[in-house]
Order: C-alpha cells, then sequence, then structure tokens
C-alpha cells in the first residue's frame, strides 16, 4: 500500500511539475497590454524581397497593422486568404502592414527564408514579409500563435489585439469581423468597441532555451 501510495504522489509531482512549467513557458512573454506603446521599432528584419526593414519603414500615419504569421499553419492557411483584404483596407486608411514570421526552431524547414520567400511569391503578398530572428519581435509583444494580430493608432499605441475574425475555416461564415471594425473604426478616428479577441492558432516555435 505504501508503495502504491508513493507513486501516486510522484505521478502526482510530475503532473504539477509539468502543469508549472506550460504556465511558466506562458508567462514568460506577456502579450502586450492595450495602450501599450509599439516595442522595437527600428528593431531590422529581413524582407522576402531581400531588402531590410523596420516597423518604423512599415508604419504610416494612422498606424500600423502587425500580423505574426508563417508558411504552414492550418490557422494561417484558413485566414490568409483575408490578409490581402484587411491590409487592403488598412492601405486605404492610411495605416501600414506587416507580415512577421518568428518561428526560429522550424528555420531549417518550413519557415526557412527560402520558404517564405517561395510562399509570399505563391499567395500573391503584396506587404512585407518579415524574418524576425530569434523571435525577438515575437517576445517583445508577446506573440502567442500564427496567426496573432497587433493593430497600433498613429501614436504608436496598441488599439486592438487577437483574431482576424471568427471563423478561420469559412469566410462566407463569418459573423463578427473584428480586424475590419477596429481598421474601420481606428480609420474613421473612432474609439475601438472590441479591443482584445482571444488569438488562435499554431504556437509560435522558439527555440527552447
Amino acid at each position: 500500500m505504501k508503495k502504491i501510495s508513493l507513486l501516486l504522489l510522484s505521478a502526482s509531482l510530475l503532473i504539477l511539475s509539468a502543469f508549472t512549467l506550460r504556465t511558466d513557458e506562458g508567462e514568460k512573454y506577456p502579450s502586450l497590454a492595450i495602450g501599450a506603446e509599439m516595442p522595437m521599432m527600428d528593431y531590422s528584419m529581413l524582407n522576402v524581397d531581400q531588402s531590410s526593414m523596420t516597423l518604423n519603414d512599415v508604419k504610416q500615419d494612422n498606424g500600423t497593422l502587425v500580423i505574426f504569421s508563417c508558411n504552414t499553419c492550418p490557422f494561417v492557411i484558413q485566414w490568409e486568404d483575408r490578409y490581402d483584404d484587411v491590409a487592403g483596407l488598412a492601405k486605404r486608411y492610411g495605416i501600414g502592414t506587416a507580415l512577421i514570421n518568428s518561428n526560429e526552431a522550424k528555420r531549417e524547414g518550413d519557415d526557412s527564408f527560402d520558404m517564405m520567400v517561395e510562399h509570399a511569391q505563391e499567395m500573391n503578398y503584396f506587404m512585407p514579409y518579415l524574418l524576425d530572428e530569434n523571435s525577438k519581435l515575437a517576445n517583445a509583444f508577446g506573440a502567442k500563435t500564427t496567426p496573432h494580430i497587433f493593430l497600433f493608432d498613429g501614436q504608436n499605441q496598441l488599439v486592438y489585439s487577437g483574431s482576424i475574425d471568427d471563423n478561420s475555416k469559412d469566410a462566407n461564415a463569418v459573423t463578427e469581423r473584428y480586424l475590419q471594425n477596429a481598421l474601420n473604426e481606428l480609420g474613421m478616428g473612432k474609439e475601438i468597441t472590441l479591443k482584445e479577441t482571444p488569438a488562435k492558432g499554431c504556437s509560435i516555435k522558439r527555440i527552447k532555451e
């Protein structure tokens, strides 16, 4: 009986330890709070056109839309047919857009720079698609998933974060267009009605320290 109790205690400690590790990892890079200032605006990243860009370069007069993305995550694949639409809407309002690939742990595979170039060409991206070396920008933003949306106003303050809309699988079945609504409100100088939604997608593949 004593042996069984010790085994159960050991198993409980292992489960608690695993939970603690997951909790600590989740809190290691807390997401930016609404109203926070955009970090690392002068951090240089390689664009798929071989140029170097910063978020200061991306920014336009009325704001900046940052989308953490990648090449193969199923959620990205489901949602990215809407990237050009939201980037086009942002452009009309004088808001710059950039896609950021922070999957450092997959640089030898699906998220290599060469694969980013190929993917951008395949999807006809017209916005910059930038390589975030060692996930530095993702860490500063507290980005969790691909995709994860961060929308900043013209004063570089975060006004919306989360998901694009409420249905990744079917654009025709969307009932809440979170990002589009936020862009419209920001572009028209209105208060953002819904400032935060859950970011849904694949976890960003950081290198384990």
